[in-house]
């Protein structure tokens, strides 16, 4: 058994090729990050990983859309979007597939 604090892991990823991780693969990576309002990333894409991100609590913003809680986004290879969180408290599940090291291209 293995036990571990999210708050240890770099921005919440605790699957995938990257240190610290519990699973160690390229399969695939998970994450559960926690927002505050006003956060944001820039518009970028992903050229071999498809990424799906849930919605566990708060609202979020995603190429001019609102997402709220449940909400399933699917971000497939060339699908590019900002990402920006509308109120405290916002948490996110992501699962990206396959886990695919520096598949982070800016617009």
């Amino acid at each position: 058994m293995k036990i571990a604090k999210l708050d240890e892991m770099i921005k919440g990823w605790f699957v995938g090729n990257f240190e610290p991780t519990l699973i160690k693969t390229n399969d695939v990576e998970v994450a559960v990050k926690d927002y505050k309002k006003g956060d944001y990333e820039k518009k970028h894409y992903h050229k071999i990983a498809t990424e799906i991100t849930v919605i566990n609590s708060g609202r979020v913003k995603l190429n001019n859309v609102e997402y709220k809680k449940g909400d399933i986004i699917v971000m497939e290879p060339n699908d590019a979007t900002d990402f920006e969180c509308l109120e405290d408290g916002t948490q996110t599940t992501v699962v990206k597939f396959p886990g695919a090291n520096d598949d982070k291209y800016f617009v």
